[in-house]
């Protein structure tokens, strides 16, 4: 068959013809063959450049080429981990594998087991599909060296990924992230990789051990032994958006003794499809839809839901039969609080007790740990560096890791694991809420309790979309960073961070400062009134992220400072527009 690759640039007809030319299946050259005739757009953006692999792993959409997830990419990122594994010379080195609900993760999870025992690395993986707190969990528990979970975490159903965990149960960061990536970058040949059986000796299968131990390892985060005797009392509901939380969240909520728990039916199935929720997303209020639905009909207390690999949790309570949504930095802010107020008042709070959020989440989540003497450090977004500071805390012996957050409803409190932790959360919130409920109050009053306290904090969270023209982000942030702005909607500005040069501007003096968190692209502003603005390219999509977050100190009553709050964000965000 003559093909005209005339229409394709000449790195993508390189990678055309390398597929075609190697030893690829049959079928799959002679679905490329029909997908240039009949679908070239497909082909151009499939096959355009080599997939990302990045300091976290990859996510892409699934589907034949270069730039896509398949078997053979996936048996790529494997060699290259495995590469790097053999490098460090470790004695019987081990890894650990994870898979969510979504398409193809099973089989994706199997190629990088059988890559991996090809190259002599033991493995261990799961049977069924698992959270990924449990992979992070695992890879500690059996002392691994590194880990590796197939999620796309809350993207639609098109998309899955490769995440890479180091022996301490944190996602890779320097040196071993850019290692990895070099040997990655190095294979050239997919169709060649050797791979074992999946019944190898060196492939061990795993059962409940590590579920079992997780489950028994969270109850020491229960805070109020007493009042969990109680828990049949709180009405809760729970989605799993057609994700892995399902089975733990009924172990877990039933080990803590919330056994008034209804399940969002229709969400319930493993399913990769998602059918009930297009977008499992929890911070997408349609998602919410049908467990308010159900919050409601059911006259529930409080309805959680977690993300389809069960690392992310949100919440929606029932106040006075009218469904509030819980903002990420407002649930940061409650579970904060509620985890001061029980280690200061049972006497447990240690001296050099710390805790961490990333750098977009709220301030008020500072104030309140500044409340109780403590220290709060930034990090940048992404959980990872939450892990890394742990790690950090641990080696030199310096603080005691309390609690970490990021305002995309990520959230750690226990060191034994290195990701966010869904299951945990959840229930640590419907402990939280049970209280709340016995002294008549709903964990709206509890916020509005910590506005009365230290002011109202709003947040809000604007993306920008670049599917079409991924260079005009890089622009759009070279744009900002050689703007003189001085004002941004009549408010002064005061500060200027910028993260890709690690300098703090003070504008007022010109003075120069340097920032001691890694090199990242990001934009952070501190104007009058205490707002702050960070802006900065996603890191999973083709998306630029807006963060803006105002305070109010000065108010009459809670409604009309949130609404003063929410006017300036909106004033702000018209105000900066004009740059994108």
């Amino acid at each position: 068959m003559d093909l005209d690759l005339s229409k394709f640039d000449k790195n993508t007809q390189k990678n055309i013809l390398a597929w075609l030319n190697e030893n690829f299946e049959p079928a799959i050259k002679k679905e490329i063959k029909n997908l240039i005739k009949k679908d070239p757009n497909y082909i151009k953006n499939a096959f355009c450049k080599k997939l990302s692999f990045g300091t976290g792993g990859a996510r892409e959409k699934m589907g034949i080429g270069t730039n896509r997830l398949n078997k053979y990419t996936i048996r790529g990122m494997a060699l290259g981990l495995a590469n790097y594994i053999k490098s460090q010379k470790t004695k019987s080195p081990s890894v650990l594998i994870g898979f969510d609900t979504r398409n193809n993760s099973k089989n994706f999870a199997e190629e990088t087991a059988k890559v991996l025992a090809n190259n002599k690395i033991k493995v261990y993986i799961f049977k069924t599909p698992h959270p990924t707190p449990l992979v992070s969990f695992g890879c500690r528990l059996k002392n691994c060296i590194s880990a590796v979970m197939i999620t796309a975490s809350h993207n639609p159903k098109e998309y899955n990924g490769f995440k890479v965990y180091w022996k301490d149960g944190g996602q890779t960061v320097p040196p071993h992230d850019k290692n990895i990536i070099k040997e990655v970058d190095k294979i050239e040949d997919l169709s060649s990789i050797k791979t074992a059986k999946i019944n190898d000796p060196l492939i061990k299968f795993l059962d409940q051990e590590i579920d079992k131990k997780y489950i028994k390892k969270i109850s020491s985060l229960k805070h109020y032994p007493q009042i969990l005797k109680k828990g049949k009392d709180l009405k809760i509901i729970y989605s799993n958006l057609h994700g892995t939380g399902l089975p733990l969240i009924k172990t877990a909520f039933k080990d803590w003794g919330f056994s008034n728990l209804y399940i969002v039916k229709e969400q319930s199935s493993l399913d990769g499809n998602f059918p009930y929720a297009q977008s499992p997303n929890p911070e997408d209020p349609k998602t919410l839809e049908l467990g308010i639905k159900y919050l409601l009909e059911k006259d529930a207390d409080i309805f959680i839901t977690t993300d389809p690999d069960a690392d992310r949790v949100a919440v929606v309570i029932n106040k006075n039969n009218t469904p509030v949504i819980l903002s990420g930095n407002q649930l940061a802010c409650l579970i904060l609080d509620h985890l001061c107020k029980y280690l200061t008042s049972s006497k447990k709070m240690v001296k050099n007790a710390a805790f961490i959020k990333t750098i977009v989440t709220t301030e008020l989540f500072s104030k309140i740990v500044k409340k109780y003497k403590k220290k709060s450090f930034d990090v940048l977004t992404g959980f990872k560096y939450i892990a890394e500071k742990i790690n950090l805390w641990k080696k030199e012996k310096t603080y005691k890791f309390i609690f970490g957050a990021e305002e995309s409803f990520g959230y750690l409190m226990e060191d034994f694991l290195r990701d966010k932790d869904g299951i945990s959360t959840s229930c640590v919130i419907a402990e939280m809420s049970l209280l709340a409920k016995k002294n008549n109050k709903t964990l709206l009053d509890l916020l509005y309790d910590l506005y009365k306290e230290h002011g109202i904090f709003r947040e809000k969270l604007f993306n920008l979309s670049y599917e079409s023209d991924k260079d005009k982000m890089e622009n759009i942030m070279n744009t900002l960073r050689k703007s003189s702005l001085k004002k941004i909607a009549n408010y002064e500005i005061l500060i200027v961070e910028d993260y890709l040069t690690k300098s703090k501007l003070n504008i007022k003096t010109n003075k120069k400062t340097f920032l001691k968190l890694p090199y990242s692209n990001v934009l952070r502003y501190w104007l009058t009134d205490n707002t702050k603005i960070v802006i900065r390219p996603s890191g999973t999509e083709p998306k630029i992220k807006i963060y803006i977050g105002a305070s109010e100190i000065n108010f009459s009553n809670i409604e009309e400072g949130i609404k003063l709050c929410d006017e300036r964000i909106d004033s702000i965000f018209k105000a900066i527009k004009v740059f994108f």
